[in-house]
């Protein structure tokens, strides 16, 4: 069975575009390193909860909006080889290619699938 890794951030509105750019590059570097699929989500009907929700886990702001993403490997082990591949790759590189969102507030975590249909 495959394994996802699963992201939610908060993303300033204004800079939709930019983020999505900024997604596309990395879909290329995720896939160089084994991911089979990359999906990134931009909040439509995104709730706050009273008690948890996509806002609150990202402290979400009025002027920014909760995206969520997932990729797809094919298991675990590829994934852990692929994530450190990807986390050395230069274009991953802060100083050279800044997160459009404040990484301190993302939110993630790996899941293995049991049903997919």
């Amino acid at each position: 069975m495959n394994y996802v890794d699963g992201f939610a951030a908060a993303v300033p509105s204004k800079s939709r575009e930019t983020y999505r750019k900024y997604a596309e590059e990395a879909v290329a570097v995720f896939k160089e390193n084994g991911a089979l699929k990359v999906v990134e989500c931009w909040g439509d009907d995104v709730p706050e909860g009273e008690v948890t929700s996509f806002p609150k886990a990202v402290n979400c702001k009025p002027d920014e909006t909760v995206v969520f993403s997932w990729i797809i490997w094919p298991s675990k082990q590829v994934r852990d080889d692929g994530m450190k591949k990807v986390m050395e790759d230069p274009r991953f590189d802060p100083e050279t290619n800044p997160m459009p969102f404040d990484g301190k507030r993302l939110i993630y975590g790996g899941f293995e699938m049991i049903v997919d249909s």
